[in-house]
């Protein structure tokens, strides 16, 4: 588990001993860089929409991060990544995860972010919600979106995540993220995890 570094395109490397004994945050994400949908063109993205979002909720408060890494990355390419998504979530696929935690045995509440490809997190999300015991826990989906807001994250949580109690989400649409600061402040608050 790591802390982001300052500053976009970076990966987190500075570890986090500041989140306080018993109550305790775990900030879990999935992102993808490469070719990206964009106010229906597409560009490319260093720095992938959802990491950006991450970033900025790690930077307010504490918790440990950590990066969702697939076993077989996805591809840079956009339609290649569609099709992919596709035909895991048709499947109802488990992609395998390259990095998992230990055990979220040390965590109270757990903010789970991903993209929304085609109404729903990445398949991967569900890998990682049904590796782990969420019971007594507090679970807050994130997402970034072309079009979809939170999608399907809360019913899919829900069932992957039982004994969970499911809080509140949040959802910044793709193009507008590197501006969600002030969203993500009122977000957090709200939730009670803003630290300060």
């Amino acid at each position: 588990m790591s802390r982001f570094s300052a500053g976009r395109g970076k990966s987190p490397d500075r570890p986090n001993s500041t989140a306080s004994p018993g109550k305790r945050v775990l900030l879990a994400y999935f992102s993808r860089s490469g070719e990206n949908y964009c106010y229906g063109r597409r560009t490319t993205l260093e720095t992938g929409n959802t990491e950006v979002l991450a970033r900025m909720i790690g930077e307010r408060i504490e918790c440990d991060v950590h990066r969702i890494e697939a076993v077989a990355p996805y591809s840079d390419d956009y339609d290649e990544t569609v099709a992919r998504n596709v035909s895991e979530q048709q499947a109802d696929a488990r992609p395998a995860i390259a990095n998992l935690p230990t055990s979220l045995d040390p965590y109270d509440t757990v903010l789970l972010g991903s993209p929304i490809w085609n109404v729903r997190a990445p398949m991967i999300m569900s890998t990682f919600a049904e590796k782990f015991d969420f019971c007594g826990k507090s679970v807050y989906p994130f997402t970034t979106h072309a079009m979809s807001g939170l999608g399907t994250t809360e019913r899919d949580y829900a069932a992957s995540c039982p004994g969970a109690a499911l809080g509140e989400g949040f959802a910044v649409r793709g193009e507008e993220v590197e501006d969600a600061g002030a969203e993500v402040q009122s977000w957090l608050r709200r939730i009670g995890v803003l630290r300060g």
